[in-house]
């Protein structure tokens, strides 16, 4: 096995195959590809995959369907390649367990970089193993990794998040999160109620210190919009009177005030 583990590509068009092959193999994993998602399943589950670059638009069941079979078994890094990015297929994407999205046509550049930024997150869900963190195509400082500043335990309004070991309570009861919400909810934090604008937040979902010439979409600006809104479902948010997340229209989100101890 090569240094970053295995990565598995599953693509129909056989020139964009060839390429993510390509660029996967030159970063340092064993590559394997599929063009179909029933095959592409298979493979992902015979060669333990780390990493999975998937296509929405596959022959025989679309990406959406391959992406929630693999979630059955697997917690490798999934990397969703769409030429769709309406706000119905990012949802579709995230809600299936997707970690990232690339629209097409992509820069192999931003592919390698998606999947160092990917790969410096820790898991804590089943099967997780402790990342390799790679050294290609990757900022000198990764975001996850804490300052000396940094709080281990944040609590806000019976709300209280471990970076640690990544887990979150709400009144003393577990709160399951996806990778990503973890990450928004850790940012806006630590804020302590300053304004986190929504290419701030795409920055933090990514993991990355992007300079401030770096080009973020619309699509990655809804992406941080449906994780937001998935956070706020579960943590049973009241849209009148939020007790952790508060929208700034026009600009982003930040921390609701803090309350009293006792008061809902």
């Amino acid at each position: 096995m090569d240094e970053l583990g295995v990565a598995v590509v599953i693509e129909d068009d056989a020139d964009v195959r060839n390429l993510l092959e390509g660029v996967l193999t030159q970063a340092g994993f064993e590559v394997h590809t599929a063009a179909d998602g029933r095959a592409g399943v298979e493979v992902v589950r015979s060669k333990e995959a780390n990493v999975v670059t998937l296509d929405i638009g596959l022959p025989d069941i679309d990406g959406f369907e391959v992406l929630r079979r693999i979630r059955h078994f697997s917690n490798a890094y999934v990397v969703m390649l769409t030429g769709r990015t309406e706000e119905p297929d990012l949802l579709s994407a995230l809600n299936a367990g997707a970690d990232d999205y690339i629209a097409k046509p992509f820069r192999p550049r931003e592919l390698r970089a998606r999947v160092a930024a990917m790969m410096r997150r820790p898991r804590h869900e089943v099967n997780a193993q402790k990342p390799v963190v790679p050294t290609w195509g990757a900022p000198p400082v990764p975001a996850a990794v804490p300052r000396p500043h940094d709080n281990a335990v944040l609590q806000h309004n019976g709300l209280t998040l471990n970076h640690r070991t990544r887990t979150v309570e709400v009144n003393g009861e577990p709160l399951g999160l996806t990778r990503s919400e973890f990450d928004l909810l850790h940012v806006l934090l630590r804020g302590g109620g300053a304004v986190c604008t929504r290419t701030d937040l795409v920055r933090a979902v990514r993991g990355e210190f992007y300079d401030q010439d770096s080009y973020i979409s619309e699509a990655d600006e809804r992406a941080v919009e449906v994780h937001i809104g998935n956070l706020r479902r579960k943590l049973k948010e009241d849209p009148l009177s939020p007790r952790w997340l508060q929208t700034v229209r026009g600009v982003g989100y930040r921390l609701a005030p803090g309350r009293p101890a006792g008061k809902s």
